[in-house]
């Protein structure tokens, strides 16, 4: 198949047409099979369609072309924002949709829960560069069948759309190990937009304005979000969230 991307640098369809934790094995990826070669049978039948997303051109037509490659795997649709997806999809009915996690628009995560409710054919694999235990964590609750990293080598990639096609759950095994030795996330919902707003750089005043809320309020709900991450500082404290997942909104 072609590797040229007819749309680089955009959304929409490539192939013009529209269309009604794990057990390790050898090959670095980490997969609930239960012994099944997720591969098995698949090749010999029609390619699997395949949507990526990403908000970086260079990254999403790296992908499509090592994914072209394989004569097994076809994108058919790609897409630079997350509030571009769920059309693109319903429009194109991939197989499997490949989504970065921090994109404008929606991130990845929540276009996954978008998808399961809207398309529960299609299974998602999350390919991103933010390989954080808590954005593992919220995928797989989203719906995601796959976590990988973009540094994941492409037989491996290619064979992790094979095994998420085949009803397999797969996950980089490094960060799952990650994820189960961070634990959840300790922050509430509220102090997690007093970090969100800290990450911006803004005085307690400036934050007590921007989320409506006093200045005491505010000062309390730092606090309390520093001593549950056993940071120092307020900063140490958005680092730490930062970190582990806990600031995606």
């Amino acid at each position: 198949m072609s590797a040229d991307a007819d749309g680089a640098g955009m959304s929409g369809s490539r192939d013009g047409t529209s269309a009604d934790p794990l057990s390790a094995d050898g090959d670095g990826m980490s997969s609930d099979s239960g012994g099944t070669s997720a591969a098995a049978g698949g090749r010999d039948s029609a390619p699997i369609r395949l949507l990526v997303a990403d908000d970086q051109a260079l990254v999403r037509g790296a992908l499509i072309a090592l994914l072209d490659l394989e004569p097994d795997l076809h994108v058919v649709a790609e897409a630079e924002r997350g509030d571009e997806v769920l059309a693109l999809a319903l429009e194109h009915r991939p197989d499997v949709a490949l989504l970065d996690v921090e994109m404008p628009g929606l991130d990845g995560i929540t276009v996954a829960a978008q998808l399961r409710q809207a398309l529960p054919g299609c299974r998602v694999l999350i390919v991103t560069t933010f390989g954080r235990p808590g954005y593992l964590k919220r995928a797989m609750a989203a719906g995601a069948s796959g976590f990988v990293v973009k540094d994941t080598p492409a037989r491996q990639l290619a064979e992790a759309v094979r095994r998420v096609h085949a009803g397999l759950r797969v996950v980089d095994p490094a960060l799952a190990a990650e994820s189960l030795a961070s634990g959840d996330n300790p922050l509430s919902a509220r102090e997690s937009d007093i970090l969100r707003a800290a990450q911006r750089g803004g005085s307690v005043a400036d934050i007590a304005r921007d989320l409506f809320l006093s200045e005491g309020t505010v000062r309390n709900y730092l606090s309390s979000a520093i001593g549950k991450t056993a940071a120092r500082s307020r900063a140490e404290a958005v680092r730490i969230a930062e970190e582990n997942g806990w600031l995606l909104s």
